[in-house]
């Protein structure tokens, strides 16, 4: 595929609309950026190639005008010296150099016009290639941003269940100690305890005998 083929292919690409098919859109992005860099270098390397074209035709130009100059005073000096028929060569190659000068105008022109159709091109697809970067940032940032929430959705998770075993061992910890803290009773509420039920037992025998059992 040639540059100008390759160049209108990118121009015309809408980038949105393919990366919304793309599987990897992030890939997908780096290629079209690799193509379009291609592309500019290519392009840069024809525009430079007409552009030393034009130098080489300018220089061309000067030496024909130097060289109409020249016939024009080779014809003058030979009418001076009545050399009318050198006279009538000169101006004829005058005449030739000329058109010459003419054609290598007209070439200039043409270079010059090709010249600013290369460097509208590269202005379109700098543009174009700057708008791709900016895209690839933008999916890199999302892509790191999405990776960062996942990191963290994990971590809370794994911070969660560790903080409800945190809360278990509290728990227990606290039912231990209230066990600990609980207070002691004295020798004297131990044996009132132990003389109020003996009287309880007692009574509950004397009920007994009462009813004949």
């Amino acid at each position: 595929m040639g540059v100008f083929s390759r160049f209108m292919d990118i121009i015309n690409a809408n980038i949105n609309a393919l990366l919304d098919k793309a599987e990897d859109p992030e890939k997908m992005l780096k290629l079209m950026m690799q193509e379009m860099e291609d592309t500019l270098i290519e392009l840069k390397s024809n525009c430079a190639a007409r552009m030393a074209s034009k130098i080489r035709l300018e220089k061309k130009l000067a030496e024909q005008k130097a060289l109409i100059d020249r016939w024009q005073g080779r014809a003058q000096m030979a009418v001076g010296r009545g050399r009318d028929d050198l006279a009538r060569e000169a101006l004829l190659e005058k005449r030739k150099a000329a058109e010459a000068l003419a054609r290598i105008q007209d070439d200039i022109k043409s270079y010059e016009e090709v010249i600013e159709e290369s460097r509208k091109e590269i202005d379109q697809l700098e543009v174009k290639l700057s708008q791709a970067r900016s895209k690839l940032r933008v999916l890199q940032e999302k892509a790191k941003a999405a990776r960062e929430a996942a990191t963290v959705d994990s971590q809370m998770g794994r911070d969660g269940s560790r903080h409800f075993d945190d809360l278990e061992e509290m728990v227990d910890r606290m039912e231990a100690e209230r066990e600990l803290n609980k207070p002691r009773p004295s020798s004297d509420e131990v044996f009132r305890s132990m003389e109020e039920k003996e009287a309880i037992d007692r009574e509950l025998e004397e009920l007994k005998k009462e009813v004949g059992r």
